[in-house]
């Protein structure tokens, strides 16, 4: 399991989305954490290190440190 971290800049663009998505993003990243790779699509270069998370109605950039077996929230837009 990864753990997943966000500056406090990230979270409140988290907490302000709306109910649903909101909710959509956290299951989703619920699955990030649990195998990065495969609910992840490559952002830009796949690098296995830079990705993205791509919903209906969000999408999250993500730094994936699997080193130190990480996720970090680089980015959230909402696109509803």
């Amino acid at each position: 399991m990864y753990e997943l971290r966000c500056d406090p800049a990230i979270t409140a663009i988290w907490d302000s989305l709306p109910g649903a998505a909101r909710t959509r993003l956290a299951h989703a990243l619920v699955a990030v954490c649990e195998d990065p790779l495969a609910t992840t699509q490559p952002y830009g270069i796949d690098d296995g290190v830079t990705r993205q998370l791509v919903l209906d109605d969000t999408i999250a950039i993500l730094l994936v440190t699997a080193a130190m077996k990480r996720v970090r929230i680089l980015q959230i837009n909402f696109l509803g």
